[in-house]
């Protein structure tokens, strides 16, 4: 798999024929290859290294709309020839600069999940470029609070997934003046990777397929998925509202048409987009043009590192550390936090679930745990902070996970002898400790091409390289060693074709294994979900450490903690970040607007 987009850049920009590549010089970055063709200002604004410093924003806005104006779109640019497209990944269309960059090497981001090492980037032998993650300096900070807000807004979201752009978009829609702030390249957050659905119950998807359903047994669900140990306001409020936020997202252009089932859940609940797509970036792209058609600025690369407060102990604003523009003081009357949980962050992990610190984990690269560092250092409380939760299905040997709704729409679980040792519709802290005690820690997902046809997102598993597939159960069990597996299937096609499940009593079965060519998936418990976080009430506020109500500041999403107890349910993230990412920003909106 190559990909040469060096050689296609230069055709477009020079009008040249593909025919007739023309190839960059050895060690040359991007800024010089495009200088030597017309200047520094046929990417930037200016003709000087002090003008364009002057008009760069950390968001790289005139700079990326050049690409695309010089290069054509995202679809313009999309190759179906390549096994794997870049151009058609799914983040969508994130900034050109996310993997392109101007003084030194490119960075292909799709790598920072995956391995294409052997796709060629251009301009790859380039001098390395220098790494930006913030770094919080205390002295920076100070001196930009000394300095003064160069900006007043009414209200600051923190991160630009789901619960952001949700509290961000009712906070407009209040009428509040908002700015959304996102320390990565591009938005979407962990948001970005759910495959699962958003569970909602009373909505017309459950009624036309006459699911008997409620919100007291959403609530029930939920309080046993999470051990009891929920804050039941919080899920009664989850519950309630779960309807209205996917008429919500509908309204906003989502397509939330399919419906199946989630593991802990008593029926079908889990919507999602149909087709069998992955609800997360549909969701995102949705959430992204919205925010745009409301004209609420986005601004990426840009880490927030302080919320400052008055003497008083109202929210002042923030410090902004901007990849260009260094640290700045914005001036708001809320803040909401919606910045996720910290599963990527070993040290995180490490101290507050230390059994987990050598676990893989299935979050995005931006799931440290910012905002629980911004809540903690002006007094906001934590509720179940040391709760985090392994997901049972994350591809072996990989940070890709295998959504729970392939084993919600068929697919059983198996050892490595190919036989079944759990209902694969239990609760996720039970399949990971059932795998865990197996004697390889880890389990195959079998299914058959039926599945395959319910849920496109396998495909992508195919296109990873991490399906082992046959045209028999009989050859499937010798490629992958499973000596059990015929004997399980066969066993399993019957409870299948009886509608019970002797074995372990999984109540939905909605496939079997019959249509060839039959797949297998190697997985491993990992690191997906922080139950706890930010304390929070049921309007949104952050509490302190007595649990009062810190005024203006509000947080929403993975970022808090009472909603899911001890253990999240599958479809539960995205209502979380949807229900209460609108809550915080309706209440951030409102209390700005009372202060004025």
């Amino acid at each position: 798999m190559k990909l040469k987009l060096a050689t296609l850049s230069a055709a477009v920009v020079l009008g040249l024929s593909l025919t007739a590549p023309v190839q960059a010089e050895s060690g040359q970055a991007l800024a010089k290859f495009h200088a030597e063709m017309g200047g520094c200002d046929s990417c930037h604004v200016g003709e000087k290294i002090k003008d364009i410093k002057a008009n760069l924003t950390d968001s790289q806005t005139h700079e990326n709309a050049q690409c695309q104006d010089c290069h054509g779109s995202y679809q313009e640019l999309a190759n179906d020839e390549l096994e794997f497209d870049p151009h058609t990944s799914h983040l969508g269309e994130i900034n050109c600069t996310s993997c392109h960059v101007g003084h030194s090497k490119p960075e292909l981001t799709c790598n920072r999940c995956h391995s294409f090492d052997d796709m060629e980037m251009p301009f790859a032998d380039s001098k390395e470029k220098k790494a930006w993650n913030g770094d919080w300096n205390q002295k920076k900070i100070q001196k930009a609070i000394d300095k003064g807000p160069v900006e007043t807004v009414d209200v600051i979201v923190v991160g630009g997934g789901s619960a952001g752009f949700n509290a961000a978009i009712s906070a407009k829609e209040a009428g509040a003046n908002v700015v959304l702030f996102e320390k990565n390249e591009y938005t979407g957050g962990n948001s970005m990777l759910a495959a699962g659905g958003i569970n909602a119950v009373g909505t017309p998807q459950q009624k036309a397929k006459g699911i008997e359903d409620s919100v007291e047994w959403y609530a029930e669900d939920a309080m046993k998925g999470g051990r009891y140990q929920n804050d039941p306001k919080l899920v009664q409020i989850l519950s309630e509202r779960s309807a209205d936020a996917v008429k919500w997202l509908e309204d906003l252009g989502a397509n939330m048409d399919d419906l199946k089932r989630s593991g802990g859940a008593r029926v079908e609940r889990t919507h999602r987009p149909s087709g069998g797509h992955s609800v997360g970036p549909h969701i995102i792209d949705t959430l992204r043009k919205a925010a745009e058609q409301r004209d609420i600025p986005v601004r990426v690369n840009s880490r927030v590192e302080k919320i400052v407060l008055n003497d008083d102990k109202s929210i002042a604003g923030v410090v902004v550390h901007g990849r260009h523009s260094g640290y700045n003081m914005i001036a708001a009357d809320s803040v909401v936090l919606a910045t996720g949980g910290y599963g990527m962050n070993k040290e995180m992990i490490a101290y507050y679930r230390p059994t987990f610190a050598d676990m893989t984990s299935s979050n995005n690269v931006t799931a440290t745990g910012d905002g629980i560092t911004l809540a903690k250092e002006i007094g906001a409380s934590m509720t179940d902070i040391d709760w985090v939760q392994a997901h049972p299905t994350i591809g072996k040997d990989s940070r890709i996970l295998v959504s729970e709704t392939v084993r919600g729409v068929g697919a059983i679980m198996v050892n490595t002898d190919g036989q079944r040792f759990i209902n694969e519709l239990t609760t996720r802290d039970r399949a990971s400790d059932a795998i865990l005690k197996t004697e390889a820690q880890w389990a195959w997902l079998v299914f058959d091409e039926q599945l395959v046809e319910k849920k496109k997102m396998v495909r992508g598993y195919d296109h990873l390289g991490m399906l082992s597939k046959s045209d028999t159960i009989k050859g499937l069990a010798e490629i992958t060693g499973m000596k059990d597996l015929v004997k399980t299937a066969t066993d399993y096609n019957q409870y299948q074709a009886n509608g019970k499940d002797d074995a372990f009593g999984r109540e939905d079965m909605p496939l079997n294994l019959s249509k060839p060519p039959y797949y297998a998936v190697r997985v491993q418990p990992g690191i997906h979900h922080v139950m706890g976080g930010v304390a929070v009430d049921t309007d949104a506020n952050v509490l302190n450490l007595q649990s009062w109500k810190m005024d203006g500041l509000y947080a929403a999403g993975e970022v808090t903690g009472g909603v899911h107890g001890y253990n999240r349910l599958g479809g539960n993230a995205i209502a979380d970040t949807v229900v209460f990412g609108r809550i915080a920003g309706e209440n951030a909106a409102k209390f700005a607007k009372e202060k004025k």
